[in-house]
Formats: C-alpha cells, structure tokens, sequence
C-alpha cells in the first residue's frame, strides 16, 4: 500500500502543475517533494510525470493514479471524520451537496440549525447539478447531496429519500410588463428572456413542446441567487418552485406570472446517499434536519 502521503504530495502537484507551488502548499522543501514523487513512480513501476523546463504535466499514467489518489484520500478523510464523531459530534467535518433550488432555502436553514447544535464540525458544501453530485458522491468527495431527483431514481448505487413536491412557478420583477396581461400563452413569454438552471430532460422536453423551441432557456445558470438578481434588474423571466419564491413574493421582491394551466412542472428533491455506505453521525444528523425542515414548510 502506497503511502497516503505520497498520493497527497502527488495529488498537489498534479493541481499546481508546478513543484515549487506544490511543495509551498503541502509544506515540503522542493527536493524532498521530488523524492516523495520519485519514490511513488518507483513504488508503482511507472513515470507518472512529463517534466517540461516550466511546468509539469500528466502522463497517462499519472492521470489514472491521479484519478484513484483523490478517492482513496477522500476515503481516508472520511474515515478520519467518522471515526471522531463516533462518540460525538465536537469535531470532525462533513461533505455534502446541493442543487441549486435546495440550496436557496432548505439547506441554509437546517446547515444552520446544524451549526448552532454541533459548532465543531467543519461543513464543507458543493453547490453542482445532480449530474456533477452524483459523481462527487460516488467518488466518496461528498457524503451525502440534496437534489432533483428525477434521473437518479432508478440508479442501485444511490439511496434516495424523496422530498415533498412543490408546484413550479413563474417570477418576474414587479412592474414587469407580462403581470397586466392576465393568463399568460408561451407566445407572451416567448418575447423576453426566460432563464433557468439546468433542466431535467423530461422538464425542458415539456416547456420546449409548449414554447415550440428546442432549447427554451435563453439564460442558463445553476446559481439561483444570481438568477434572482437577474430578474429582478431587468425584465428576464425565470422559473423556480415556489418554496424557494415564497418569501420574496410575501415581501414583495418578486411576482408570479399567471401560466396556463398544468404548464410547469413541481419540484422533485431528495435527499441522496451512497446505498453501499453507512452515513456518518454528521451526515445522519444532516439528513435529519433536512427531512423535517421540509415537513416544516409543508405543515405552513
């Protein structure tokens, strides 16, 4: 077995493409970083490194065991983590994910009800599309996601618990032109910019028959926060389940287009694990909060 120092010296250097930045950020002098290195390609029977008079790069090799490093580093971080919160949870991290319409509300409200009962865990959060989380997830670089769940449903690798279902909506900026027009057809909103995170297949499939456009989206971002502010500086419209508009239409900040009827999908989150792998008390205690911040707002 490979010492995991040596993969983590491998893994810097690979990310600074450079030894002396490399050998700054993981606290080695350069030549004991090129022993370390030299002593990883001489332990595996393989060069793992083309070294050009400037930088370095990957030989194929070197991105295959690159590939491997992170995930057995991420492995042992996470068995670190597990193995402190044992008995408690004072210390140690935890890895999770968010799409982008979880992450504007459900998940800033249990993180912080999660942060203010376990102040010493270290939370790290990724903000991707599903498509990215779960590989992060199986790449053991996360622990645990929440997100749509509309393509990962049938997939045996994922433990899947399934959130409630809020309707979609259209918002715009109030003052927009569209809100005194009454029941809105696609040919209304096909006149301004509609903006969006990345679609599930089978929701842009539906809003592209009904828009008679393939690709809907003039706008694509999966930073719902930049997307709101977008709407609200300009006349763009952008689609969002109503648990993340709510309280911007109570407060007035956004509006709600009237839409034909049964025109835009509801949400559909869940909060997604590896099936093969036991949570940690962190990611458990997460997850918890997660599944009743959510029968909270169901329950409003």
């Amino acid at each position: 077995m490979n010492d995991l120092r040596q993969l983590r010296h491998f893994v810097a250097l690979a990310e600074y493409g450079h030894f002396a930045r490399a050998a700054e950020a993981v606290n080695l002098s350069q030549p004991a970083l090129s022993r370390s290195i030299q002593a990883l390609e001489a332990s595996l029977g393989c060069s793992l490194l083309d070294r050009g008079p400037r930088q370095i790069s990957l030989t194929a090799h070197g991105r295959l065991v690159l590939e491997h490093a992170r995930r057995l580093l991420d492995g042992s971080r996470a068995l670190r983590s597990a193995v402190t919160q044992l008995d408690n949870l004072d210390s140690g991290e935890l890895r999770l994910g968010a799409g982008p319409y979880p992450a504007a509300r459900l998940v800033p409200r249990a993180l912080g009800r999660f942060a203010s009962k376990y102040p010493g865990v270290r939370v790290q959060l990724s903000l991707e599309n599903w498509h990215n989380l779960r590989q992060l997830l199986l790449d053991d670089a996360i622990e645990i996601f929440i997100a749509d769940i509309r393509e990962l449903t049938d997939d045996p690798l994922l433990d899947i618990a399934p959130l409630r279902r809020h309707p979609g909506t259209l918002f715009c900026r109030p003052g927009h032109p569209l809100l005194d027009r009454g029941p809105l057809q696609f040919t209304d909103i096909a006149r301004y910019a509609l903006a969006g995170t990345q679609l599930p297949l089978e929701v842009a499939r539906a809003i592209g028959e009904l828009a008679g456009n393939e690709k809907p989206l003039g706008i694509e971002c999966d930073n719902f926060m930049v997307l709101k502010a977008l709407v609200a500086e300009s006349d763009v419209i952008s689609m969002a389940p109503w648990d993340v508009v709510a309280d911007d239409v109570a407060a007035g900040r956004l509006a709600l287009l009237e839409i034909p009827a049964n025109a835009w999908s509801s949400s559909a989150y869940g909060v997604v694990s590896h099936a093969a792998r036991s949570l940690s008390p962190a990611a458990r205690a997460v997850r918890d909060l997660l599944l009743e911040e959510d029968r909270q707002f169901a329950a409003l």
